[in-house]
């Protein structure tokens, strides 16, 4: 269970229903780095929604950004404790909760990927949707690809989105706040998933940032998604 301190550092990723990026095995398949001290993510399916191409393109956007070992969690049901069924979402803080008992000294990080809609409490409004929840400077966090699809051209679209996300999300937990600079995939979204559209790469202080504090992340990442044209 998290701690009172913990609870107090959840931040919303994003909400579609008017806020922000805030700043708030089995079967396994894993990447190693051959560094004796490479720290381990385990990547978590939640539910039958997201498909399993996209849930390696997040592994696969992951390893291109951080110096992480990454494990993959056989698929599991998504809580029934979490659901909402006035708005038929599943809430994220729970889903958290739920993450957390996975953790162990064998896991630096636990994140959720699902499709469904996923909320939390902002503010004064109980129920607001999100992209994701996470612990900053954290080792849980949850996402999900539900707002993603919002004004896509093809899957494509929504995967890439869907992968920055991730990236972000990550760079969270790894202590990273919002970025004032245009493009920079730690950029407040302000309100608009249409945001990660223009958003490319890890800006150099959020590098030197990441560096500082001990969390590798690659210098010439090998960016899986292309050089966007969008201002």
């Amino acid at each position: 269970m998290f701690t009172r301190r913990a609870w107090l550092t959840l931040t919303t990723l994003l909400s579609l229903e008017g806020s922000s990026f805030a700043q708030t095995g089995s079967s396994r398949g894993s990447e190693r780095s051959g560094a004796k001290n490479t720290p381990t993510l385990l990547l978590v399916p939640l539910g039958n929604s997201l498909l399993d191409a996209d849930i390696e393109f997040v592994k696969t956007c992951l390893l291109a950004f951080y110096d992480f070992n990454i494990e993959l969690y056989p698929r599991t049901k998504l809580p029934l404790t979490a659901y909402y069924p006035p708005r038929q979402r599943y809430r994220a803080e729970k889903l958290l909760m739920y993450l957390d008992r996975l953790a162990n000294a064998s896991y630096n990080r636990v994140v959720g990927l699902t499709g469904v809609d996923i909320s939390t409490t902002k503010g004064d409004v109980f129920d607001w949707g999100v992209l994701g929840l996470a612990t900053i400077d954290g080792r849980v966090g949850v996402l999900s690809s539900h707002r993603c699809e919002r004004g896509t051209k093809n899957h494509r679209e929504l995967a890439i989105r869907f992968g920055k996300v991730a990236v972000h999300e990550v760079g969270h937990t790894l202590g990273l706040p919002h970025c004032p600079t245009l493009r920079c995939l730690m950029e407040d979204a302000k309100g608009s998933v249409m945001t990660t559209d223009r958003e490319y790469d890890l800006c150099p202080a959020c590098r030197n940032r990441l560096t500082q504090s001990g969390h590798g992340a690659h210098e010439n990442p090998e960016i899986p998604w292309p050089k966007p044209t969008v201002e």
